[in-house]
């Protein structure tokens, strides 16, 4: 049977039980040690002695896993078959799961959380403002564009034309000068002449 079992599933098994995941698997099988040490120090032959180690067990959580829990109700059970030991005394092995599905589904507030999707209701809420701060940001980009574009200032966009206008501008102021100078000369010729 264990050589049709994959290697993952082998790592899950511990004490006889298959776990979910890896890491129950290692709760489970470090609950085995701690399992393995008390009965190497376990003296049987003093129930109330047991009883301590049981109740301290029980009150601290030690075992959690049903490695540890089944460990736990064998002691029980030994305590119980002592008649020096009160039975309405000893501490119930508490259960951190519940097996009821409808009490199950109301007390694991984790498991609504998963269910309501509040989260989407506030996106599909944010949505639309989105929309509208795109919209008006994308307005205000073909606004700037249009403003930089009709300006007398050279930017990037125009900044070709603008020094084409300034060179010829600078041409044409020249060549107004050049030909005052020419009509002066002139002048000057004729009467010299």
């Amino acid at each position: 049977m264990d050589e049709k079992r994959t290697l993952e599933e082998r790592e899950l098994i511990s004490g006889g039980f298959l776990f979910c995941s890896k890491k129950d698997a290692e709760l489970a099988e470090t609950e085995r040690k701690k399992i393995a040490y008390l009965e190497e120090r376990m003296d049987y032959s003093n129930p109330e002695k047991i009883w301590q180690i049981y109740e301290k067990a029980v009150q601290e959580r030690i075992f959690i896993t049903p490695t540890g829990l089944s460990y736990l109700k064998k002691v029980q059970d030994y305590l119980m078959e002592q008649p020096e030991i009160p039975k309405d005394s000893l501490s119930p092995i508490p259960l951190l799961h519940t097996y009821d599905r409808e009490l199950r589904e109301k007390q694991n507030p984790a498991r609504n959380r998963l269910r309501i999707p509040k989260p989407k209701k506030k996106k599909q809420a944010a949505f639309p403002i989105s929309v509208i701060l795109n919209i008006l940001l994308l307005i205000t980009v073909i606004a700037m564009f249009a403003i930089t574009l009709d300006s007398d200032n050279p930017n990037v966009l125009n900044y070709e034309r603008a020094l084409t206008d300034r060179y010829a501008s600078w041409e044409q102021e020249l060549t107004e000068r050049e030909q005052t100078l020419r009509e002066r000369e002139r002048a000057l010729e004729i009467e010299e002449q």
